[in-house]
């Protein structure tokens, strides 16, 4: 075949993209992506911080309950139910609907009904997990289990964590809620269910399954519940390792709010970005 002329070959290169400078603000870096139709948020450093609410995130929660857009405000911690977690935020002046809060609790319940449905569960957590599992059909034993699941609790009973180990090494599956390693409190930080995973993992050699963030599938079952759209939909969150990982993996538009854990100098660090970075909910007000 001969050479095809210089013309035809500069005619057939694909045109060269262009891309923003990489001091180019990360506001005006986003892709082209649909008009946000549904909203995901994380709750501690999003909407409220240290018991009390973020400024703005009041007006943010009423203004979503106004527009009539799904929405669903998402824990990692699996202590509480949906009805708990809302008489807390009521409490702080948040007025977020019971069916409008997906936990971790929830979503590992969601997770073994498709997986096993029917089956059983030897527990270690609170009334957010137990409630969860017993809502879709689970049957909590610790006779020859299904599973060994592994959630938040205020007080960890080593009795508890040796009757976990017996039963993984004698076939049970081992699913967690959460991977967060410590959680917060008034004396400083606690040891949370990534700790005590970590724990069990080295006495059995198994590791667990890790449902909630930053897992997708704690993103992907969170748009699922409210009929939702991952090109339409934009997670909320302060963490980089857990809310904008999660969000990002699934497909979302991410916001990073500088009201939590992550700040702007650490996002730079991570080999990921979010959508954009803004100071609080409150600057997504007028976008709603």
């Amino acid at each position: 075949m001969g050479h095809l002329p210089h013309a035809v070959l500069r005619a057939r290169r694909p045109p060269a993209l262009s891309r923003p400078s990489p001091d180019t603000p990360w506001d005006e870096q986003m892709h082209d992506r649909k008009p946000v139709q549904s909203w995901l948020t994380d709750m501690d450093g999003v909407l409220v911080h240290e018991g009390q609410p973020v400024p703005g995130a009041p007006e943010f929660v009423k203004r979503l309950r106004a527009s009539g857009k799904p929405f669903l405000v998402l824990t990692n911690n699996s202590i509480y139910t949906p009805r708990d977690l809302r008489a807390r935020l009521v409490r702080m002046g948040l007025d977020v609907p019971e069916e409008a809060i997906w936990s971790s609790a929830l979503a590992t319940a969601q997770f073994l009904a498709d997986q096993r449905p029917g089956g059983t569960a030897y527990v270690i957590g609170e009334a957010g997990l137990t409630t969860a599992l017993h809502a879709v059909g689970y049957v909590l034993t610790d006779f020859a289990p299904d599973y060994v699941v592994l959630g938040e609790t205020r007080t960890y009973s080593f009795e508890a964590i040796t009757k976990a180990v017996r039963l993984i090494n004698d076939g049970a599956r081992f699913i967690c809620t959460n991977p967060d390693v410590t959680g917060p409190s008034v004396e400083g930080a606690l040891p949370a269910a990534g700790s005590v995973a970590a724990m069990i993992s080295k006495a059995t050699g198994v590791e667990p399954y890790f449902v909630g963030k930053p897992n997708p599938m704690m993103m992907r079952s969170a748009l699922n519940t409210i009929e939702a759209h991952s090109e339409s939909t934009a997670m909320i969150g302060d963490r980089m390792d857990t809310d904008i990982l999660c969000g990002l993996e699934a497909g979302l538009e991410t916001i990073l709010v500088l009201t939590g854990i992550s700040s702007r100098v650490e996002a730079e660090r991570y080999p990921y970005r979010p959508s954009r970075i803004i100071n609080s909910v409150a600057d997504l007000i007028d976008e709603i």
